[in-house]
């Protein structure tokens, strides 16, 4: 299992604050660098033992420093090694340029080449040292030309902290990048690494103790984290053998009509499987035929107006919901949604189209108490509640997440390949153990219903929606592929141990 600093992601400008508090501390530059490069040096020649050459592409920062030295240990090592230089050396600057120094006074002929004077060659690996994580312009021409080369030649690259022409906050492409098939980065992950497609174009990521110590990595770390059991799974393993099913909590699920109750049951089956004591169905009367005939362990109970959900509320045991997959009525659902705003809640699919015209009307609701709430948007549905936010450019995932949970003054699952959830008061975690199979419909249904199963469970809000991401992905890799939603909920399992599902790196 492992701990919160294994799976802690660190963005380029924390990393630079703590690259800066290590030199102030009177840790020698020079000495990090020469571990990074070495480690460099170490993974090339164990994954690619048999190279024909080793072409290290190097720039004009701290990155290209550690390519220079990663170039000299190759060379130590008995490689055939080409460096290639994009800019001016004389830009270089203290232990780079001291690692660039190294490197000539052993040099020999052609020395350090023009970066465009690189052709790839068969049998070669590329050491692509040319930017790090703090890249946040477009890659020039000459280094495009070079990618593109690189690429279409098939030459394997091992990337140093970050492909080239990654943005390491963003995890997007600055106008084109390096398809890693290594990756070998220092001190924690970026989030650039697991955002996509960041999490693609990096291949198979090696993170390298440098020598950093824990106090200053500490000191400028921020709430984030690549998401892992250790965030929650104390909170899913608290039950005591006396419990019972109220005190597992009641879960009350909202379905739409007959003709749509498919999502609803979906749900409702996640959040038992998920640990609710008891999950109850409330539908419209002219669906409780089609209900009752499809549901065993899931209660069902009619419920159409504001009263009668007034008159389910006033049991106390009533107070964990799901509302939107498959509810239909808009107007009804805000209706609804009115009444439940000092109750756990979370707000899915129609629950969250709903309040599209009126997204402040919503927020208002949660800002008035604090209670667990959850709103599990994909792409669209993000831009249609929160525009402004998902206008911005500038932002990446993470961020955008992170200030949609502060206006909303609830948990976000900024749903995808790269799922963010993001709590109001600054944490956040990116998932990555979903496979692809889960793009198929009714996946977020079932998603919705293990969140309100840990809810009603009394886990709070944060934990609950990153337990269910990452539970929810660890039943999809059991199924495999072909799944459907049914089999999906029907695999819900709230159990790290069940299983296998260690995440993509």
């Amino acid at each position: 299992m492992c701990n919160d600093d294994d799976k802690r992601l660190i963005d380029p400008v924390r990393m630079s604050g703590i690259d800066a508090a290590a030199d102030a501390s009177g840790i020698d530059v020079r000495a990090l660098m020469e571990r990074a490069g070495r480690a460099v040096a170490a993974s090339a020649l164990k994954h690619y033992p048999g190279a024909v050459r080793y072409a290290v592409l190097c720039g004009t920062g701290n990155n290209g420093g550690d390519g220079f030295v990663a170039a000299l240990a190759l060379r130590e090592a008995g490689a055939k090694v080409s460096v290639y230089l994009f800019g001016d050396s004389a830009r270089l600057k203290g232990a780079a340029r001291q690692a660039y120094e190294n490197l000539r006074r052993d040099e020999v002929d052609p020395g350090c080449l023009p970066l465009v004077e690189f052709i790839p060659q068969d049998g070669e690996v590329v050491i692509d040292a040319i930017f790090g994580a703090g890249l946040s312009r477009d890659v020039p021409p000459d280094v495009s030309a070079v990618i593109h080369a690189v690429t279409q030649a098939k030459t394997p690259v091992i990337a140093v902290d970050l492909p080239s022409g990654l943005c390491g906050r963003r995890g997007i492409v600055l106008g084109t990048a390096f398809k890693a098939a290594h990756t070998v980065t220092f001190v924690a992950k970026k989030p650039g690494h697991v955002l996509m497609p960041g999490r693609e174009l990096c291949g198979c990521l090696e993170v390298f103790d440098i020598g950093i110590p824990r106090r200053i990595v500490d000191a400028h770390c921020a709430p984030l984290w690549e998401n892992h059991p250790g965030l929650w799974e104390n909170w899913l393993t608290s039950d005591d053998v006396e419990t019972h099913k109220f005190k597992r909590g009641h879960l009350t699920v909202f379905s739409g009509p007959s003709h749509s109750t498919g999502a609803a049951r979906m749900t409702a089956i996640a959040g038992l499987r998920a640990g609710a004591g008891i999950v109850t169905v409330a539908a419209p009367q002219e669906a409780m035929s089609v209900l009752a005939a499809t549901m065993t362990a899931v209660m069902v109970t009619p419920m159409e107006s504001e009263a009668a959900l007034s008159g389910w509320l006033a049991d106390k045991r009533h107070a964990t919901f799901v509302i939107g997959p498959g509810f239909g009525d808009l107007s009804r659902l805000r209706a609804f949604v009115s009444l439940l705003r000092g109750c756990a809640l979370v707000l899915d699919a129609d629950g969250i189209t709903a309040f599209k015209d009126e997204p402040e009307t919503l927020f208002a609701y949660f800002a008035e108490e604090d209670r667990s709430r959850i709103l599990t948007p994909h792409e669209g549905e993000f831009a249609r509640l929160f525009p402004s936010i998902h206008a911005d450019r500038g932002m990446g995932k993470i961020e955008k997440a992170l200030a949609a949970a502060k206006a909303s003054h609830a948990v976000i699952i900024y749903k995808g390949a790269d799922t963010v959830v993001a709590a109001p008061d600054g944490r956040a975690t990116v998932n990555t153990n979903a496979p692809a199979s889960l793009a198929t419909a009714g996946s977020g249904d079932v998603l919705a219903g293990i969140c309100g199963g840990l809810l009603a469970r009394q886990v709070p809000a944060f934990e609950a929606a990153a337990a269910a991401v990452w539970l929810h992905g660890q039943a999809a890799q059991r199924i495999g592929a072909g799944l459907t939603a049914e089999d999906l909920a029907s695999a819900v399992c709230p159990s790290v141990h069940h299983g296998s599902a260690t995440g993509t790196h």
